[in-house]
């Protein structure tokens, strides 16, 4: 999902929602923005720490995003499997493709859209936490990762921050076979690419 569609807030609230669920923090060398923690948002590192868990072998995956760096520690993904929880991991095209590659995983990989790019700065500017600059590179950028959308299993479009996180909740709970709800089935299926959904998203976002 490109930067300001909210996945983190979807992530966060499907963990609340779910009891099985699990959400990692990634590593970053992103510095800190105004109200954000190390250890509840990110793992805030400097680069050095970043480079030494990457040659130690300690990501799962990592990307440079943005001009920062960001890495899935395998630990973070490790634990809760191995205590039978579900894990969502909240990575950019890049992490998501590196995700894929790995046959011990075997990823259900799903893709959060802004409703449209003028939603999608509004949100950005709305932050009020990154410099003109910073907002016109993450837009620029938005557009090549919405056209990636297509090597996702699901695509989420969040306008509706409930519905959203409905239809989110949905695809796990039919993923992991923990629902006979037939509303469920029926938000999971509509959040599959179909022709028609793709000629919308690339006439929405012009990709």
């Amino acid at each position: 999902a490109p930067s300001g569609a909210g996945k983190t807030t979807l992530c966060n609230q499907l963990v609340e929602r779910l009891p099985n669920l699990a959400y990692t923090l990634s590593h970053t060398t992103r510095m800190p923005r105004p109200g954000e923690r190390d250890g509840r948002e990110y793992h805030f590192v400097d680069e050095a720490t970043f480079q030494r868990m990457r040659a130690a072998g300690d990501f799962l995956e990592w990307a440079e995003v943005h001009g920062n760096l960001y890495g899935t520690a395998r630990a973070s993904v490790a634990a809760p499997l191995g205590r039978g929880q579900d894990v969502v991991v909240d990575v950019d095209i890049q992490g998501a493709a590196s995700l894929r590659l790995d046959p011990s995983l075997a990823p259900t990989t799903i893709f959060v859209l802004p409703p449209s790019m003028e939603v999608l700065e509004q949100r950005l500017r709305g932050r009020g936490q990154d410099a003109p600059e910073v907002i016109a590179r993450r837009l620029h950028n938005a557009v090549r990762e919405i056209a990636a959308c297509d090597a996702f299993d699901y695509w989420v479009v969040n306008g509706e921050l409930e519905f959203a996180k409905t239809t989110l909740e949905g695809i796990l709970r039919v993923r992991a076979g923990r629902t006979v709800d037939y509303a469920m089935r029926d938000l999971e299926a509509q959040a599959r690419p179909t022709t028609a959904r793709r000629t919308l998203i690339r006439e929405t976002f012009r990709v």
